[in-house]
Order: C-alpha cells, then structure tokens, then sequence
C-alpha cells in the first residue's frame, strides 16, 4: 500500500471550510483543469453510505469511479472508499481541526495501484505526483474561497 497526505492552514472557521466540502458542486470546482472529471451521480452528501460517481480520463479514456462514504464526523472528518475505478484499493480521509479560529485541512490517501508491488517501483512516483499536483491546486482553492467567505462575514 501507498501512502500520500497534504495539509494546509486555512484562514476560516471549522465551519465554514467543512460547509465549502458540502457543497453539491464541490467536484466541479476542485478539480484542477487539466484533470476532467464528469459527475455522474451524488447522492447523500458528506454522510456515511452517500455515494458518488463520475468519469475521470486517463488520456483520451474515460474510467468510472465509484465512492462511498465510511465514515463522517461532523465537521471534523470525513472519509470515502473507491468501490469501481482505476485503483486496486483507495482510501481518501477529508479531516478537519480547529487552530486558533483558523482550520487546518488534511487529505490523507491510502492507495494500491494496479499490478502492485511490481507496478510501485514504475507508476507510484507517477500517482505521487499526480496526487501532489491535483492537492495543490484543491487546497489552494479551497484556502481562496474559504478565506473569502470568512472576510466577507
């Protein structure tokens, strides 16, 4: 198994960075531009068995993935589980603390790519990558938004 976590500050309430998650267009609007993803369906939010499905494209190929929510602690963590899609096994924990009226946002994935372990040595700095890219970009949106909301009350 692959492990890969990002954190980051953010300038706004617990509160506010967990309703920004809840939002019904959240995929749309974290998804960096060089990544597509389709929403298919998204039933049931942030809570435990709330699905989501949706097409992401690994070139010019579109790939199903569809999540389910284990578990949601409100508005502390929440985590989803890939049941269809790319990865033999993911794992993706949203949590959430408080720091002095600021948040702290922590993505942690724990994930198996195809073929693993022979796969790791050849695609897991690929994934690493990818994920570092893709993380950036959403937590830097997040931060924006979240922050922009926050000053505005």
């Amino acid at each position: 198994m692959l492990t890969f976590t990002y954190s980051s500050q953010i300038d706004a309430p617990i509160e506010t960075v967990w309703q920004f998650h809840e939002r019904a267009d959240i995929l749309q609007i974290l998804t960096p531009p060089w990544q597509p993803v389709e929403v298919v369906r998204r039933e049931g939010g942030l809570d435990v068995g709330a699905m989501t499905e949706f097409k992401i494209y690994l070139g010019p190929f579109p790939v199903t993935w569809l999540a389910r929510h284990t578990e949601c602690d409100r508005p502390y963590l929440f985590t989803d589980e890939q049941l269809d899609g790319p990865m033999d096994y993911w794992q993706h924990r949203h949590q959430f603390s408080e720091d002095n009226g600021q948040t702290r946002l922590t993505d942690s994935i724990t994930y198996e790519i195809p073929l693993s372990p022979l796969s790791e040595p050849l695609l897991g700095w690929f994934v690493g990558d990818r994920l570092r890219d893709m993380f950036r970009y959403r937590h830097e949106v997040t931060k924006r938004e979240c922050e922009r909301q926050a000053n505005s009350n």
